[in-house]
């Protein structure tokens, strides 16, 4: 992704609007991830993506390191995100209701499933620490390898599988817990 990063970015300072674009599609979801797993919350974390998003394609050409761009761009969305929530902290504002999952329309009762899965693991996050859900996040939702999260959160490959160790495991627990109030 390095090398397609590089002909993107180059393209993109050149005023190519397609570039610009295929760049904000292949980090999107990664972008989402981490602004999701400082946050907590998924209306915050799409705020801060696009925020995030708007702050890099205006700053493009400060990207010294094109090769490094997804490190970069996550970079910029953790301390995004993290503004953002020092922000809701300082003005102590109510929580967003939650935003709605997508919906199939084809069975009201998986629909239903579905979005209380989503609910409960949304309520589950916050129980984790930050780095286990960014690690999470990026890992299983986006799909990341070890070796991409390491290099983006700056920590030993190891020390990510680490991580990700303790955030299943810390999330069984919740989710077991939260099945057995019902």
């Amino acid at each position: 992704m390095a090398e397609e990063d590089v002909l993107l970015v180059e393209r993109a300072l050149e005023g190519d609007a397609g570039a610009i674009e295929r760049l904000v599609r292949a980090h999107l979801g990664a972008a989402y991830a981490v602004a999701l797993g400082v946050t907590g919350d998924p209306d915050d974390a799409q705020d801060v993506v696009q925020d995030a998003f708007a702050n890099v394609l205006g700053r493009l050409a400060e990207c010294r390191n094109p090769a490094t761009f997804s490190g970069w761009l996550i970079q910029i969305v953790r301390n995004t995100a993290r503004n953002r929530v020092r922000y809701r902290r300082v003005r102590a504002a109510a929580p967003l209701d939650e935003a709605h999952g997508a919906r199939t329309g084809d069975d009201p009762s998986k629909d239903a499933e579905r979005e209380e899965l989503r609910r409960r693991l949304i309520d589950a996050l916050p129980e984790l620490s930050q780095v286990q859900r960014e690690v999470l996040l990026l890992h299983d939702l986006e799909g990341w390898k070890h070796r991409e999260i390491a290099e983006s959160l700056e920590i030993p490959d190891g020390t990510v599988r680490y991580h990700l160790f303790q955030a299943r495991r810390r999330m069984r627990k919740i989710l077991g817990m939260l099945v057995g109030d019902d």
